[in-house]
Formats: C-alpha cells, sequence, structure tokens
C-alpha cells in the first residue's frame, strides 16, 4: 500500500467513531481474523452527514459501506436470514461462481440457513476466492446463538461445529494472509462462549451508549425535520443531558410517540418515559428508586447527614475527584437506611436504581445479566447504585454449589465499583444490618470506601424530633401535643419504623371514628395496643457490627462510644454462638 493511501485510510480513520477508529486500527494491523463487536449494537449508526441530514443505518451496513466501502465480497449471515450479502452484484457473482463449481446444488442449499452447511460453503468460496487478492468479510448477526456460553459437556453438536470452524478460522494463516475478516456481533460479551471470548486471537470491540454530543445532534435533527415537539424550556441540549442511558432509537422512540400524540416534550413526560424504557431495557434487573424527600426529611443522624451535605456540595462544584467510590451504610432494621439514601440522592438530583435478582439457573445468563446492567450504568452516569441487604446480595468470592456462578459475579462487581473512571459518576450504596458479612473485598478503600451507621434514637428529644419528621413526611393532620409524655407512659425502644407504623395505624383508627385530625386519644389508644416485633439478640447484634464498622466515633451513640474494641468483638462472637452462627 502506498504511503499516500496509508494517510489517506488514516485520516478516514480519524473521523469515525471511537468504537470503529479501533476496529478499523486493528484490522489495519492484520495480526488477527475474528472480531467480537458488542454493546449497543441494535441503535441507529450515522451512516453519513450531509447538509446537516443524517442518515442510519443499521450495523451491518454501516460497517460494510462505512469501514469497508461496500467493495470486493462482504456477506452478511445469521440463522433465519441465512446467507446474504451486502449488494446484488455480489450475491449474484457468488451464486455464479458457486453453481459453476456445485452444480448440483440448487439456489436454497447456497443460501443455506442451517450453519453445518452455510459455514462449509461459504469456506469453500472463501477459498477461491483468496489468489484474487480480494477482501472478504463475514459478518455473524446473534452470534450467541450460535456459540452460546455454556459448557463443553452440555454444547450440542451443532455449537461444537461452530466453535471449532470460528476458532479455527481466527487463526488460519491462510486467511490472515488472504485478508479475510470474521466479525461476530452479539449484544453481550457474556452470552457468548467464554473459549472464543478470551482467545487471543479473537479482539473484543464495544460500541457503546450514544453520548451527549451525540444526543444533541440527533434531536436537533429531528428538531429540523418538525419530528419533535419540544416544551419552551426544554431545548434540545437541555434533553440529551437529561437523557443519559438512552440510544438513538429510545430517542426517536419518545419523539415519534408524543409527536403521535400531538403534545410537546415536557420535563415530566421526558422523566416517565426515560424510567420505562431503561426499566424495559433492563429487563426487570434494574429498578428505579423514587422520592419526593430530600436530606430534610430525615431526622437525627447528624453526622451521617454532614457527611452526605458535603458530598452534594463536592458535586454541585464539579469535585467528583474528592468523591468516595462507594458508602457502606449499616445499622438495625428500622433505621431509614434505604429512605436516607434515597432522599441523598433526590438532593443531588441524579437518578438511583436499584438491583434487583441477576441470578438464573441457567448457565451463562446471570453473568449476561450483570453485563447488561452495568453497561446501563456507564451509559446513565451520574447514577446512584443502590444495593439493599447487600450481605445477601453481593454473596462471596468462595461460594460453592453453583458452578462458580455467585463467584464470577462476585468479581465482575467488585472490580466494576474499584474502577476509578467512574469515581463521582456512579456512586454506590451498600445497604445493610450485617456488614460483618460482606466480603472486606467490597468494604476496602477503593470501592465502598465510605463506612456509615444508623442507630435508634437514644433520647425523648430525638423521639420527638422523629415524630415531627414523620408527621411532615406522612402529611398528617394531627392535634398538636408533645409526644414525649406518651413515650414515657408506653415505654419501649422505638425505632422509625415503628413509629411510622404506630402513626399509621392511629390516622386508620381516626378514620375508623369518622374524623380527619389525628387526635392524642388516637394516637394514645395505637401506642397502648401496639407491640414491636422482638428480636432483641439480633438487634443487639445489628448494633454492635454497625458500631465496630463506624469509621468516626460522632457516629457512634452514647451508650457505646466507651466500649472496648476487643470486648465489642467479643460480645458480638458471643450473639452470634447464643443464635447459632458460629458453633
Amino acid at each position: 500500500m502506498s504511503e499516500q493511501l496509508i494517510l489517506k485510510n488514516l485520516d478516514f480513520i480519524k473521523v469515525l467513531p471511537a468504537w470503529a477508529q479501533d476496529l478499523s486500527y486493528k484490522y489495519c494491523s492484520k495480526t488477527t481474523n475474528l472480531y467480537l463487536v458488542h454493546g449497543n449494537i441494535r441503535d441507529f449508526l450515522p451512516n453519513k452527514m450531509y447538509e446537516g441530514e443524517f442518515i442510519f443505518v443499521r450495523i451491518q451496513e454501516f460497517i460494510s459501506e462505512v469501514l469497508f466501502g461496500n467493495q470486493d465480497i462482504i456477506v452478511y449471515y445469521d440463522r433465519s436470514s441465512g446467507i446474504n450479502f451486502c449488494t446484488p452484484e455480489m450475491q449474484k457473482k457468488y451464486l455464479t461462481d458457486m453453481k459453476k463449481a456445485f452444480p448440483h446444488m440448487n439456489l436454497e442449499d447456497l443460501l443455506a440457513k442451517d450453519p453445518y452447511k452455510a459455514f462449509d460453503l461459504l469456506e469453500k468460496y472463501f477459498l477461491m476466492n483468496i489468489p484474487n487478492n480480494l477482501r472478504i468479510v463475514l459478518l455473524i448477526d446473534y452470534a450467541e446463538t450460535l456459540i452460546p456460553n455454556t459448557d463443553l459437556t452440555s454444547m450440542t453438536e451443532e455449537d461444537r461445529y461452530c466453535l471449532v470452524t470460528l476458532n479455527r478460522w481466527s487463526h488460519d494463516p491462510i486467511f490472515t494472509q488472504g485478508d479475510v475478516s470474521i466479525i461476530l456481533l452479539t449484544e453481550n460479551l457474556s452470552d457468548l462462549n467464554i473459549t472464543l471470548v478470551r482467545s487471543p486471537s479473537t479482539v473484543k470491540v464495544g460500541i457503546p451508549i450514544p453520548d451527549e454530543n451525540i444526543r444533541k445532534s440527533f434531536l436537533e435533527f429531528l428538531e429540523r425535520k418538525e419530528e419533535l415537539i419540544l416544551e419552551p424550556r426544554l431545548t434540545s441540549g437541555k434533553m440529551a443531558k437529561l437523557t443519559s442511558g438512552l440510544n438513538l432509537m429510545n430517542l426517536n422512540q419518545i419523539a415519534a410517540e408524543s409527536f403521535q400524540e400531538d403534545k410537546a416534550v415536557t420535563m415530566d413526560y421526558l422523566k416517565r418515559k426515560k424510567k420505562e424504557i431503561i426499566e424495559n431495557e433492563a429487563a426487570g434487573l434494574l429498578e428505579f428508586v423514587e422520592t419526593n424527600h430530600n436530606l430534610s426529611f430525615v431526622s437525627g443522624h447528624d453526622f451521617v447527614k454532614s457527611r452526605f451535605y458535603s458530598a452534594v456540595k463536592a458535586i454541585k462544584q464539579g469535585r467528583l475527584d474528592v468523591l468516595p467510590m462507594g458508602y457502606l451504610v449499616s445499622g438495625p432494621i428500622g433505621t431509614g437506611k434505604s429512605f436516607m439514601v434515597a432522599a441523598f440522592a433526590e438532593d443531588i438530583g441524579i437518578p438511583m436504581v436499584k438491583f434487583l435478582n441477576l441470578r438464573s439457573k441457567w448457565n451463562g445468563v446471570s453473568e449476561s445479566n450483570l453485563e447488561k446492567s452495568l453497561n446501563i450504568l456507564k451509559a446513565m452516569a451520574p447514577v446512584g447504585v443502590m444495593i439493599d441487604e447487600a450481605d445477601a446480595f453481593l454473596g462471596d468470592r468462595n461460594q460453592d454449589g453453583d458452578a462458580g456462578t455467585s463467584n464470577r459475579i462476585f468479581a465482575q462487581i467488585a472490580t466494576f465499583m474499584g474502577n476509578t473512571e467512574y469515581r463521582g459518576k456512579i456512586l454506590w450504596f451498600l445497604l445493610s444490618s450485617r456488614p460483618d458479612l460482606i466480603p472486606i473485598d467490597l468494604k476496602r478503600q477503593g470501592r465502598a470506601e465510605e463506612h456509615l451507621a444508623l442507630f435508634y434514637p437514644e433520647t425523648y428529644e430525638q423521639k420527638e424530633d422523629l415524630y415531627q419528621t414523620l408527621i411532615r413526611k406522612l402529611k398528617l393532620k394531627i392535634q398538636k401535643f408533645s409526644i414525649s409524655e406518651l413515650l414515657k407512659k408506653y415505654h419501649f425502644d422505638s425505632s422509625g419504623a415503628d413509629l411510622e407504623a404506630i402513626l399509621i395505624r392511629a390516622k386508620f383508627n381516626a378514620a375508623m371514628n369518622n374524623h380527619i385530625t389525628v387526635t392524642k386519644q388516637d394516637l394514645e389508644e395505637t401506642m397502648r395496643d401496639f407491640i414491636p416485633p422482638t428480636y432483641p439478640h439480633e438487634i443487639e447484634l445489628q448494633n454492635l457490627v454497625a458500631v465496630l464498622e463506624c469509621t468516626s466515633r460522632q457516629m457512634i451513640p452514647k451508650k457505646f462510644q466507651n466500649l472496648d474494641r476487643k470486648k465489642l468483638v467479643s460480645q458480638i462472637r458471643d450473639l452470634k454462638m447464643l443464635l447459632g452462627e458460629i458453633p
């Protein structure tokens, strides 16, 4: 290749999207034949832009036309469509040449859908054309249906045939020297056979969800075509900023649906559609945590609130570098850990999502679920991630009994949490009443590095403040009186959850007595009848392990502040023995 042509190619590559540049450089290096292209492969891809007008195509067409100029031999294959070519001329030449070589074969056989026949035919055709110095590219879509992520003993004969064939092609010197490239397309790498994914003979290229600039350009394009109508206070730039986590097809869907309804896209409409789309894309793996309450609705826990307020200030000043990678929030049940974290997210003004059940009994599905979820989080950034009951959800690096799935999921989450590229962009919140059961790998510096703890209110003043906060949160109409008198009369160590349950029951009693305002009598009757759930040993253990996790003395209740650490560890061990957790 001449120096001028090389420079021309390099100049062309520089204007491509980053993932396409990566694929082009790897292709030009001529060191491998097999490429795994994954991620946002079902989105619109801009083929070209002429006078501000985008033309969007599917990924096969983008790779064929933009990267390879629809030249030489470019073949498409998937189980449903069988063998196809990027242009009618290429397909006609293939059929003519193969008919000459194999006159007994009919048209249907030559465009086979069955991978046994298709791969055999394609290999023969490639070998026929390698001497002609033609560039040959084979794009295989839905690659996970050919080489699924399953162990060798569970693979069918067809799966094994496809795996061996693709693996052989990936390092066949005849293919390398003959300029034959095989590109596998899949949404999740973890859906593909791990042997091929980890092979040094394969190149992995990820297509990300579009960034803010691309989303803005696309929205402006829709506006010019008069296919997007925005309310006056919502510009395309602002909409691009608010739609992190969505791809261009999602944006087109929002624009098209609002256009059909003959309604402008409003902030509320956009928020609702974004939540709906992301939850659908996550397929039950992620759920938005929504609240209308900020930290002003949190009673007590002054030190923890001050830490969160400092984080809010840092984020608003753009100082993401000073934020922790994540938080461990511990404390006994009923202290409002989930509410506190959701309120913090409301103060920051970023979405908060919660992991649902990622695990599946089917081999490889759990890892695929996690990969999809993590890709969505990267695209949504900035975002908060709440993992409730983290001790049970995250598992351990050394778990047995599920063919290593839990170990791989744990390692994948731990690695992702520790990626400093996402500091201040993806905030992790591990919530647990038993932080002692969370592996140290996740609690160390660089992951959930800030350890905070919540405890029950100790004094009557604190309980009075909690009571007033709950009235505001629940929007109760209640007779004015001091709750301290009733708390002293019906003494028990109540959590915030207990007191909230009492107020809701009192409101129910008031309704049954045909009055809207909750009276002192309604509340007293409720408190007299209320028996809080009693798990004294469990609650004591939860208190002690939370104390042990505290990284500041100011968080620790007075009754625990002077407790010797060795004595604390001893008491925790005694309680675990009493509860049968250790022999």
